[in-house]
């Protein structure tokens, strides 16, 4: 039985799918769905959990090549946030671009995390190395 990292059996199933150059997204608990795309819904509440903690929880075991995350980010969240976001992508190379191209990645990904984060624009996608 798992006792440590992820223990969610829908979206260890996701993870495990997902190889070279692919991309997942850390949605925030607002973020549309997309037909086509297979998504983990893990929201429990307002707050609960964060989009970062779903990132930092995969850092240690997915290889994480790059991430997309929207310029709108900066102009709509206190620096703290930012600064928060920018510890949990470390050294991972970030390309931030207008919410409207962003979301144009989506439907290319092999699947979707909702999270209950309400922080605005503060959703990722993940591309594996």
């Amino acid at each position: 039985m798992l006792q440590t990292g992820i223990l969610n059996p829908q979206l260890l199933h996701l993870l495990a799918r997902i190889r070279h150059t692919n991309t997942l997204v850390i949605a925030d608990w607002a973020f549309p769905f997309w037909p086509g795309v297979e998504t983990v819904d893990i929201s429990l509440t307002r707050g609960i959990p964060m989009v970062r903690d779903v990132l930092d929880l995969l850092t240690p075991n997915f290889k994480i090549g790059r991430i997309w995350q929207a310029e709108e980010f900066l102009a709509t969240n206190p620096q703290e946030t930012v600064n928060a976001f920018a510890k949990s992508f470390g050294k991972i190379p970030l390309t931030r671009e207008p919410h409207l191209e962003f979301k144009k990645r989506v439907p290319g990904a092999i699947g979707l995390i909702r999270t209950g984060d309400p922080t605005p624009y503060g959703n990722l996608i993940l591309e594996s190395e």
